[in-house]
């Protein structure tokens, strides 16, 4: 009788998704030393490949794609005609390049880094009424930061002292912009959109669920 064979002791699959048999079907191929044979055969199996997805066979550049992804599965050691141009193995071995991150590691982090851009970019306005409008809503939304930090509430006159330093003293809330929108109302706001604290009506119906019913 043939042994069992375990997947954990075969040849690991390049693309998984396409399953042993296109791989094993791939490796045929590749082992096919006529030309004419060889290519046959690797049109019949991107034939197959296109099957199993032929929700896709409307999608540009599908069929590229499909060759592309039969070469990396033949570990590009095949020769046979193809209609596009062959992939090449270091290009798709090379790494991607960093992707820039800001690291400005801010000394109130709660307000994070879109604040500070705000903050830069409020200081360069003319002074008149809609800077006055910007500056109160970076005060609003700072405020509103703090107390998803903090989970409780906060006086204006903490976020006017935040304001002045991130600010270095150039940006100040208008007198007439003051106060501040209320801890509670910013709170409420945030439990609406879903990001406070879970109302316990569930918690209410599993009690009353339980409770024996003759």
């Amino acid at each position: 009788m043939e042994t069992l064979q375990y997947n954990t002791k075969r040849k690991q699959l390049i693309i998984p998704e396409y399953g042993r048999h296109i791989h094993l079907m791939i490796e045929q191929a590749v082992a096919e030393p006529n030309s004419d044979e060889r290519n046959k055969k690797a049109k019949a199996i991107i034939g197959v490949m296109g099957n199993l997805n032929p929700h896709l066979r409307d999608v540009p550049d599908f069929q590229h794609k499909l060759w592309d992804q039969f070469f990396i599965m033949a570990n590009f050691d095949i020769d046979v005609d193809c209609p596009y141009e062959k992939p090449e193995k270091e290009v798709l071995d090379a790494k991607p390049d960093k992707l820039p991150y800001p690291q400005n590691y801010p000394k109130y982090r709660f307000y994070g880094n879109n604040i500070k851009r705000m903050i830069d970019v409020a200081i360069n306005w003319e002074e008149n009424e809609l800077k006055e409008v910007l500056v109160f809503t970076i005060a609003n939304h700072m405020k509103k930061s703090f107390l998803s930090w903090n989970k409780d509430s906060v006086d204006d006159a903490v976020i006017m002292g935040h304001l002045d330093e991130l600010s270095n003293g150039k940006l100040k809330v208008a007198a007439s912009q003051l106060p501040l929108s209320e801890s509670s109302d910013l709170l409420k706001f945030k439990t609406k959109n879903g990001n406070g604290p879970k109302s316990n009506n569930s918690n209410k119906y599993r009690r009353n669920n339980k409770r024996k019913r003759y």
